[in-house]
C-alpha cells in the first residue's frame, strides 16, 4: 500500500507512519460461518490474523497473567551498516516487549531489510520490521496498541508502526531525531548510542523519494541479518 503524498504536518506524519503498516495490523475480518481467529487468554490478548497471510510466520506467544513488567532488556540489531542496540522497558510496554522477544528469539527479524526513511523537518525515522520489505507484512498476530496518551518520540526512541486501528504487530521504527507525532504508537524502549551513530549513517544517505520528497527507500540500504536478546 504506497502512502498519499500529503502536506507534512503533524497529523500527516502520523497519517504516513500508520499507512506503512496497515494491511498487516487491520482488524482480522471474519466473514459469517469463518473460524474465528485464537486469542490468547492473558492480558496481552494476543490475536491471530486470519485475513492476510504471514509475511513470516511464528506461533503466537505465551500470554502469561503476570506479565513481566519490571526491568529492561537489551536487543541487538546486526545490520550490515553497523551495530543497533536497543533497550526495551518492559514498565512502559509489558506486552509489547513480550511480543519483540518472542519474534526476535524466532528468527523473525532475521534477513530482513528496514523499508523506510522519512527526512522531514517534522518526522525523521527508520522503519523495519517487515520480512516481505513491503511496508504491509507482519506476523501471524496483532495486540492492542499500549499507549497513554503522553508519548513522544525524541530523539533514540523505539516505537511500533501500527495502522492507525489500535493493533500493533511486528514492524517498529527508530527515531533518529526529535519527531512530531500523536501519541498513538507505542514506545517500546530507546536505542543507545552506539545505534543512534549507525542511524545517523543511515539518515545522511537520504531515501529515494518513492512516497513523496523525504520519504521512501533508505538510499544507503539497510538489512537486519540477525537480531540478539542481551540480558
Amino acid at each position: 500500500m504506497v502512502p498519499r503524498r500529503i502536506a507534512v504536518t503533524v497529523l500527516s506524519a502520523g497519517l504516513l507512519l500508520a499507512v506503512g503498516a496497515a494491511p498487516a495490523n487491520a482488524a482480522p475480518a471474519n466473514a459469517a460461518g469463518d473460524t474465528p481467529p485464537r486469542v490468547t487468554n492473558g492480558p496481552c490478548q494476543y490475536t491471530e490474523t486470519t485475513d492476510e497471510p504471514a509475511a513470516r510466520p511464528v506461533p503466537l506467544p505465551r500470554d502469561p497473567r503476570h506479565t513481566p513488567n519490571r526491568g529492561t532488556v537489551t536487543v541487538t540489531l546486526f545490520t550490515n551498516v553497523g551495530l543497533i542496540p536497543l533497550t526495551l522497558d518492559r514498565a512502559q510496554a509489558p506486552c509489547t516487549v513480550q511480543s519483540f522477544l518472542h519474534l526476535t528469539r524466532h528468527g523473525f527479524y532475521n534477513r530482513t531489510i528496514c523499508h523506510r526513511l522519512t527526512t522531514y523537518p517534522t518526522l525523521k525515522v527508520l522503519q523495519c520490521g517487515d520480512p516481505s520489505g513491503t511496508g504491509s507484512g507482519g506476523p501471524t498476530y496483532q495486540f492492542p496498541t499500549q499507549v497513554t496518551g503522553s508519548e513522544t518520540y525524541a530523539r533514540g526512541t523505539v516505537a511500533m508502526a501500527n495502522s492507525g486501528q489500535g493493533f500493533d504487530g511486528s514492524q517498529f521504527f527508530l527515531v533518529y531525531g526529535d519527531s512530531q507525532l500523536p501519541p498513538n504508537y507505542t514506545v517500546v524502549g530507546t536505542v543507545d548510542d552506539a545505534g543512534l551513530q549507525v542511524l545517523d549513517t543511515i539518515a545522511a544517505n537520504g531515501n529515494n523519494g518513492a512516497n513523496g520528497a523525504g520519504d521512501g527507500v533508505p538510499n544507503q540500504p539497510v538489512t537486519i541479518t540477525s537480531m540478539t536478546v542481551g540480558s
